[in-house]
Formats: C-alpha cells, sequence, structure tokens
C-alpha cells in the first residue's frame, strides 16, 4: 500500500519503480509543509529538530493511508 503512485501514469511503458514519487512521500511532505509553516515565530525563524519533523509527517502519512482504507 506505501508504493502507491501520487502521480500515476496510465502508459504501458512506464516501469512503476520509476513512475515518481509514492503518495506515502507526497502526503509526508504536504504534512511537514504544514507542520513548518505552523511553528515560525513573528519573524518567520524556525527551531526544530529536522530528524523529529521528518520522523512526524511520515507518522501523518501513514495514518493518512491508513484512513483512506476505512
Amino acid at each position: 500500500m506505501n508504493d502507491i503512485p501520487a502521480f500515476p501514469l496510465t502508459s504501458d511503458f512506464v516501469n512503476p519503480k520509476s513512475a515518481g514519487m509514492t503518495l506515502r512521500d507526497y502526503f509526508a511532505a504536504k504534512a511537514m509543509q504544514g507542520m513548518l509553516s505552523a511553528n515560525g515565530d513573528a519573524n518567520g525563524f524556525l527551531e526544530y529538530e529536522e530528524k523529529t519533523v521528518a520522523k512526524n509527517a511520515y507518522k501523518l502519512a501513514d495514518a493518512m493511508l491508513k484512513a483512506r482504507e476505512a
């Protein structure tokens, strides 16, 4: 389920392994974008632990994928 393409192509000539980012990666990128944009101070500066942000983004992505199955 984690390897569903985010932007599937319908051509028979496309190799699924090189078809671009997965839906999980797309969801994680969107989640991370939201987390980072919401955490800036008045001057736009951010303080965050990169590894934590990335892990949390994928946790949210996994939750979104799971919600799609329900």
